[in-house]
């Protein structure tokens, strides 16, 4: 057994309480973006609502920008441990169909996660948000998984070898977005959410299963 040092100790702990401090904060943000919006939601609040100093939460992300980045990176980490484990070696169609039925598993369970982050994708839109470029390579790694996952259904048969990849990539991931729009607006219908997500499941093998007719 090797004596671990006092240092080393020390370090361990300061790295726990960090830990700990981001993700009491990081559901703390959430709660507020959820009740009150990317404009009604302040740094000095986060770090109050999740029990610690006022000047905590900008110490650690130096401004709204840098927390709500945080917010995205964290929510996206916690949807592609659940895509892996959804879509595992799957490619083409199932991988796809896998895919879509992981996200609405998680829209429903990590309801207000999800409702916080796409609050912000949203408001990502504006001409003034850091957020823009954030958000845009999460949209481009969105539609790389999904072109890849197509290509690699081509290689392996189990997808129609004239589809227009990008096109129905753009689609899917269009589809995803509407669908979580629509979700914020009727009150986070779960039934009506999952029909969306079946009926995007039937355009998917529509457009790609190789017994699909198309015209």
């Amino acid at each position: 057994m090797f004596a671990v040092s006092a240092e080393e100790t020390l370090r361990r702990t300061q790295a726990e309480r960090t830990a700990q401090s981001d993700a009491l904060m990081l559901q703390s943000a959430i709660r507020l973006i959820v009740a009150r919006g990317t404009a009604g939601t302040h740094l000095k609040d986060v770090g109050e609502s999740a029990g610690y100093s006022r000047g905590l939460a900008s110490y650690r992300f130096g401004n709204k920008a840098g927390l709500f980045t945080f917010i995205v990176h964290s929510v996206g980490d916690d949807w592609l441990r659940e895509l892996s484990a959804a879509v595992r070696e799957k490619n083409g169609l199932p991988a796809i169909l896998a895919a879509t039925d992981a996200h609405y598993r998680f829209v429903v369970e990590a309801a207000d996660r999800i409702r916080a982050f796409y609050i912000l994708w949203f408001d990502s839109i504006g001409p003034d948000t850091g957020l823009k470029n954030v958000i845009a390579n999460v949209h481009q790694r969105r539609r790389a998984d999904v072109e890849a996952w197509i290509r690699a259904g081509i290689t392996s048969g189990n997808v129609r070898s004239d589809v227009d990849v990008r096109s129905i990539a753009e689609q899917f991931c269009a589809s995803i977005i509407g669908i979580v729009y629509q979700w914020l607006l009727i009150s986070r219908v779960e039934k009506h959410i999952f029909e969306l997500h079946e009926g995007l499941k039937r355009q998917m093998i529509s457009a790609l299963a190789l017994n699909s007719n198309k015209s």
